[in-house]
């Protein structure tokens, strides 16, 4: 399947609250549910939903260097429990960290989670940590992702303090989308716990584990809907208050009182925003109760993605200015140069400072004074003599003797620097459709001679007119943070395509659709390969070469991209 970046592992969560939400939080061990804890190896309840009963298969006994496929080397184990494990692997083909979940393949669960993995990789979107490969061989079911070395749990996070609004704000309006995006392609999470939700180095958050930890545990829902988003209220009621929206303590977190039920933000913490903490109850309150202002409940991502839009935009804390330090006089402006020493004992009648001449005053100053005079006098010729001859150049040129003439000022222009190759962190499919995802790093992997290649449509170059792809298809590129790209190289694949480059906005996070690149790169065009050199350098992280017409094959149209190169301006 796809070969994309790094990997996390969310294997064990907390779970057994008395809602939706919180039963994801009251397992044995979600508080060690890190990239290097572990997990106790015994089953998990889960009250509130369907659960299949653990299985009874062990767990792959398999060790550090077991290779599957000859390619994903075994490194450490990271969770064991209910007939499966979980493992952080190397990637020895592309050299990179991966996750790995395996399982036997006569595990009562592992049709499902083949099933779980494989429709979550067709999702394809880079607000969800990806699904790599899932495969069925030599009696193992096994599932790789991404493992994301530079990201946080949010329960990481949240040791350290509450959030503040402002990135309150954005993790409730990340999830809340991602979600929505999720549920529209019948796909729900059923365990978005605090260890679910990743925080980037550049403040993007992604989600971990959808459909596959649910799969992995046998919890399914009648109402999966309902039971993400009270998911996400909670993740919002502990980013504003550090606390577990239920009685039960969880992830590192107090829960609330017991017997006083689902007390509103502001009465747990002083100085919680009192939109978000509205916003928070009204995604719990999925069973009568309602936020302060008596608004309706929130009862899926979607209703609450818009409630989020509606409010009024949060803006980031100013930056914290730092006064300089208190200037300090030397001894010298102290007025203590030269003074003689007082002891214990002594008493000294100081004599008032004498300022010491002035430093043009001496010899060398005289000297340093005639130079610079010397000097200036120097360049007032230079300069006049040099104010003549351009003029007498220009007599000379006006009067017919137009002979070849060239000046030197001695002072070159300052040239730009140089351009150097820029590191593609990731790659992903554009379009509603997204056309074979997984191959989407074929790409940008540095090799011509592999490439992501769409499938073959019939009747119509613009991907036989179907509606899935009225916007045309192609790979969204991400440097991982904005740069200055000043050239871009396309190798594109079987003939001339129509083809366009644009460029999102520099602080633009996570762009899917056509209208989140504003920028344009190269014009709408017909191109086999694509070398444009930009006159002023763009500032974007995310790139998109846009297909909208393919170049006919054998049987109809079919196109692609072999690879993809940006330059940008070198430090």
């Amino acid at each position: 399947m796809a070969e994309r970046s790094t990997a996390a592992v969310d294997v064990a969560d907390n779970s057994g609250e008395k809602s939706p939400a919180a039963q994801a939080a009251k397992a044995t061990a979600d508080g060690v549910d890190t990239q290097d804890g572990r997990a106790p190896d015994e089953p998990m309840p889960e009250p509130d939903r369907e659960r299949t009963p653990a299985a009874t298969t062990a767990a792959p006994e398999l060790h550090s260097g077991h290779k599957l496929a000859r390619r994903y080397r075994l490194e450490e184990c990271v969770t064991r429990l209910d007939g499966f494990s979980s493992w952080r692997a190397m990637d020895e083909k592309l050299r990179r960290a991966v996750g790995v979940h395996l399982l036997p393949a006569d595990h009562p669960r592992a049709r499902g989670v083949l099933a779980a993995a494989r429709s979550a990789a067709l999702l394809g979107d880079p607000r969800f940590v990806q699904v790599l490969d899932a495969v069925e061989e030599n009696d193992l079911v096994y599932v790789v992702h991404e493992w994301l070395p530079d990201a946080s749990e949010l329960t990481a996070v949240l040791a350290s303090g509450p959030l503040e609004p402002h990135e309150a704000y954005q993790l409730v309006s990340q999830v809340s989308q991602a979600m929505t995006a999720a549920h529209r392609e019948g796909l729900a999470h059923l365990r978005l716990t605090p260890s679910a939700i990743l925080r980037t180095s550049t403040g993007q958050y992604r989600i971990r584990g959808l459909a596959v930890n649910a799969a992995l545990r046998g919890i399914t829902s009648d109402t999966p809907q309902r039971t993400d988003t009270e998911a996400i209220g909670a993740l919002l009621y502990a980013a504003l208050t550090q606390r577990w929206p239920y009685e039960t303590d969880a992830y590192g977190l107090t829960g609330l009182p017991k017997g006083v039920g689902l007390l509103p933000p502001d009465q747990v913490r002083a100085g919680v925003h009192r939109g978000l903490g509205e916003l928070a109850m009204r995604a719990l309150a999925n069973d009568g109760a309602t936020a302060s202002r008596q608004e309706p409940p929130c009862t899926t991502p979607e209703e609450l993605a818009k409630a989020v839009a509606a409010m009024p935009r949060i803006r980031p804390p100013e930056p914290a200015f730092t006064a300089p330090p208190e200037y300090q006089q030397t001894t010298y402006q102290q007025g203590s140069y030269g003074r003689p020493a007082v002891h214990p004992g002594m008493t000294t009648v100081l004599p008032h400072p004498v300022p010491p001449p002035s430093p043009l005053q001496s010899r060398t100053g005289r000297v340093l004074k005639w130079g610079v005079a010397a000097l200036l006098i120097a360049a007032l010729g230079l300069g006049s003599w040099q104010l003549a001859g351009t003029l007498l150049d220009r007599v000379n040129g006006d009067s017919g003797n137009s002979g070849p003439t060239q000046q030197n000022s001695g002072n070159d222009a300052p040239k730009d620097k140089p351009s150097k190759p820029l590191v593609i962190r990731d790659a992903s499919v554009f379009g509603r459709d997204p056309i074979k995802p997984a191959d989407a790093r074929k790409a940008v992997d540095g090799d011509p001679s592999s490439a992501w290649i769409t499938l073959e449509f019939r009747g119509h170059a613009n991907f036989g007119n179907l509606d899935d792809y009225d916007d045309g298809s192609g790979v969204i590129v991400d440097l991982g943070a904005p740069q200055d790209v000043t050239e871009l190289n396309v190798d594109l694949y079987n003939g001339k395509h129509t083809v366009e480059v644009l460029a999102a906005a520099p602080d633009a996070s996570s762009p899917h659709v056509a209208s989140d690149f504003s920028q344009e790169i190269v014009k709408l065009g017909s191109f086999k390969k694509i070398n444009a050199k930009l006159d002023t350098p763009v500032k974007t992280r995310y790139l998109l070469i846009h297909i909208t017409q393919l170049p006919s094959s054998s049987g109809g149209y079919r196109g692609g991209i072999n690879e993809i190169k940006v330059f940008g301006r070198a430090d």
